[in-house]
């Protein structure tokens, strides 16, 4: 009788430890994926209504930016866990579809503006992460209008995003630089608009991406290494303040929707990383 006692308290120990194993690696993932997404993935930079000061934070997620563009006239969805205007009805298969395919859960490609092209290259942990910590936002009932698709809608991937990376590639600086720099999809913003859709073959990271809203036009910044047009001659702390701060290198204010306060977030580790990333970017003039 005491040995079958203790084999079954031993059983309920095991059972009990792997419970709260398997709850501390969840933890540890919703708090990936708020490091993330309200960090270098910038998604209520987008996701977000937005006043003149930026983000309205009582209502985060549920809907923000719109773009009238060749491709298309979209305004960003509500995904919060509303079941009938957000994503809580969308199972986690459906959720990872969206974010490295671009495909809905009705089958409807997204808009190429959303940078599902840009997450292809996400490791498995962090779209996991992304995942677990997207299921912790509040329900927010708002529905935004239907996107209008004035062409096919494609899939862009930036140059070198196509795979997924591996923890392994991460301990190279410059590769982890533009891993995030990727994921952060600075290159959506940051390389303009032509007629299908993103120039990435030929004007990478040359700006000129306008940006209307409460604001005003903000205008995307050429952040190649050229040195007279890009930031090739910005030193590595006057890069990380506009990223972090944002603040130029002649002091000035940056105009949203730089995400500069999502970036505030962003590791100092991870930082150097992505500097080294951006020294390597060949130069637009």
């Amino acid at each position: 009788m005491l040995f079958r006692l203790a084999l079954f308290a031993g059983a309920v120990g095991i059972a009990l430890a792997g419970a709260a194993n398997a709850q501390s690696a969840n933890n540890d993932l919703i708090k990936r994926g708020d490091y993330l997404v309200n960090g270098i993935l910038t998604c209520g930079n987008c996701h977000t209504p937005k006043g003149p000061q930026g983000d309205i934070l009582d209502k985060a997620f549920s809907g923000g930016l719109s773009w009238d563009e060749p491709p298309f006239k979209v305004t960003a969805p509500n995904i919060t866990q509303d079941k009938e205007t957000g994503i809580g009805n969308y199972t986690d298969a459906e959720l990872k579809q969206v974010l490295r395919k671009g495909i809905k859960k009705n089958g409807v490609p997204v808009a190429m503006i959303m940078p599902s092209g840009f997450y292809e290259i996400m490791t498995d942990r962090d779209l996991d992460a992304v995942i677990a910590y997207l299921k912790t936002i509040k329900p927010i009932k708002n529905t935004v209008a239907d996107p209008v698709y004035k062409i096919p809608q494609g899939h862009p991937i930036p140059p070198g995003g196509d795979t997924p990376f591996t923890e392994v590639m991460m301990g190279n600086r410059v590769k982890k630089g533009f891993y995030l720099v990727t994921i952060a999809h600075c290159m959506e913003c940051h390389t303009p608009m032509g007629q299908r859709g993103h120039e990435f073959a030929t004007k990478l990271g040359a700006g000129g991406f306008e940006f209307p809203g409460p604001w005003g036009v903000s205008v995307s910044r050429n952040i190649t290494s050229s040195k007279t047009k890009g930031i090739g001659a910005w030193s590595d702390d006057e890069i990380k303040r506009a990223i972090t701060k944002g603040i130029d290198r002649e002091g000035k204010p940056l105009k949203p929707p730089m995400g500069y306060h999502y970036y505030a977030t962003v590791t100092p580790d991870d930082l150097d990383a992505i500097v080294a990333y951006l020294r390597s970017v060949p130069a637009v003039e």
